[in-house]
C-alpha cells in the first residue's frame, strides 16, 4: 500500500510529542514551533497547533459500538497491535473503546481499540485476522 498523509489539530507540540513519540514510539520528523511530523507506522502525520480543536461526536455505530466520527488510525499486524495496546496500558491511557474483537467468526474479523491523544483526537488501531478482508 501507499503511505498516506494526514494533517490534524493539536493543542501544543510538547504533549503531542509525548503521546506520539514517547508512548506510541512514532519517530519524529521535521518540526517547528507550530507543527510536527511523525512516522505513524509508515504514514506521515502532521500535527498543527490550533486554538480551535474539534468536538467529539459519537455518531458512528459499528457492530453495536458507538465510535467517534471523525477519527483516524492504523491497521497493524497482530504483534504491533499487541505492542501498541501494551504501550497504551503502560502509560495509563484510557480506552474510549476497549480492546475487543469485532465481527468474530465473520468476514472482516478484527481486533480494535480507540483512544484519545492529549488533544482529544480519537485514534483507532485495528488488526485483521485475515488481511485479505480489510476492504
Amino acid at each position: 500500500m501507499n503511505s498516506f498523509h494526514y494533517a490534524f489539530k493539536v493543542k501544543d507540540i510538547a504533549s503531542t510529542i509525548e503521546f506520539y513519540s514517547n508512548i506510541l514510539n512514532c519517530s519524529l520528523g521535521r518540526q517547528t514551533e507550530t507543527w510536527v511530523d511523525f512516522n505513524f507506522f509508515g504514514h506521515q502525520l502532521s500535527a498543527h497547533v490550533s486554538k480551535n480543536l474539534p468536538e467529539l461526536d459519537y455518531c458512528g455505530l459499528v457492530d453495536g459500538v458507538k465510535v467517534p466520527i471523525p477519527h483516524f488510525g492504523c491497521i497493524l499486524q497482530k504483534e504491533k497491535f499487541d505492542f501498541v495496546k501494551q504501550q497504551l496500558e503502560k502509560h495509563n491511557i484510557n480506552f474510549i473503546v476497549k480492546p475487543q474483537v469485532r465481527y468474530e467468526n465473520m468476514k472482516g474479523e478484527q481486533q480494535t481499540m480507540f483512544v484519545l491523544d492529549y488533544s482529544n483526537n480519537p485514534i483507532e488501531f485495528k488488526s485483521f485476522k485475515n488481511d485479505s478482508e480489510i476492504f
